[in-house]
């Protein structure tokens, strides 16, 4: 995930370089940091600078990082024929390169080659069998392919050996969702929850499949998450303040009576009904009236 701070120094950059401010190296070399595609921009601005001679040769040995970068973003905007150019460029500077290998397995990709790019991420294995990106591209190119199966037995091969990668799991778990596999999808959730406790998002997630698989311990452990969330957010996530009535209903046609501890559920859900009127209020006055309707139904407020 990108952090806010950075979102927000990128997209200056990108309002600043489609003005004619300047800045289109910096933003390009953002993009790559951050791991952000913005596949458009990056392949407007770098064409920009590949164009340019005089700009082309101030990058040094970057020029090449560039050809890379430009050559994916092109096969994202299909413009196979600018990333066909890219990747032949490089594989003139690096012949026997296995990252230009891999982009040429992309682009049979990205032309609908299939068997080609199959046969080619497998010559590639041949020599390393750990190679990481590779691994990821055969699941993409399942998933691609419509072949869920094929695309789940891929990411859980891929995350036996590589278990720090966030955006694997999450890509498993939104996959599982799709196929409403709710208690594998949670499990994902879980994992990206004790590897970044912090991030609100993976606490949102959780919460939504609990929610949806449904069940009074389910219930009640999601209304938690949502609570996480924000807190974790400073009270500002909208998502989360639903969640937490929505759990709070939903609990109530499950149960009779409430203990001690069902009374500081009470106080929760309250509060975070009076925080979605007060939102409504500043940000969509004209909703008030629907939502106070729809809160009173569930009676979480008088």
């Amino acid at each position: 995930m990108v952090a806010a701070v950075d979102e927000i120094q990128l997209n200056r950059l990108e309002i600043q370089v489609d003005n004619g401010g300047g800045g289109a190296w910096e933003y390009l070399c953002l993009t790559r940091k951050l791991k952000v595609r913005r596949s458009d921009k990056v392949l407007k601005f770098g064409l920009t600078i590949l164009n340019d001679s005089r700009a082309r040769s101030k990058l040094g040995d970057e020029e090449w990082t560039l050809y890379e970068q430009v050559s994916v973003a092109a096969m994202d905007c299909q413009r196979l024929d600018i990333a066909k150019d890219c990747i032949s460029k490089l594989s003139k500077r690096f012949r026997e390169s296995t990252r230009v290998a891999r982009l040429d397995a992309m682009l049979l990709e990205a032309q609908g080659s299939w068997t080609g790019a199959e046969r080619a991420y497998a010559l590639l294995l041949e020599k390393n069998p750990i190679d990481q990106a590779i691994l990821k591209r055969k699941a993409a190119m399942a998933k691609a392919q419509g072949n869920i199966s094929a695309a789940v037995e891929c990411l859980n091969k891929y995350l036996e050996t590589f278990m720090a990668d966030y955006d694997a799991w999450r890509e498993l778990a939104e996959i599982y969702v799709s196929q409403q596999m709710y208690k594998q999808a949670a499990f994902c959730y879980e994992e990206l929850i004790l590897s970044q406790p912090a991030a609100p998002l993976y606490h949102l997630a959780y919460a939504d499949v609990l929610y949806t698989m449904g069940g009074l311990e389910n219930l009640q452990t999601a209304k938690k998450y949502y609570a996480s969330a924000i807190e974790l957010t400073g009270g500002k996530n909208t998502r989360a303040l639903f969640g937490v009535c929505m759990c709070a209903f939903a609990i109530s046609q499950l149960v009779k009576g409430r203990s001690g501890k069902e009374q500081e559920s009470v106080n929760l859900q309250s509060l975070a009904a009076e925080t979605l009127l007060k939102d409504y209020k500043l940000r969509a006055p004209g909703k008030v009236a629907l939502l106070t309707a729809t809160l009173r139904s569930m009676k979480l407020i008088s």
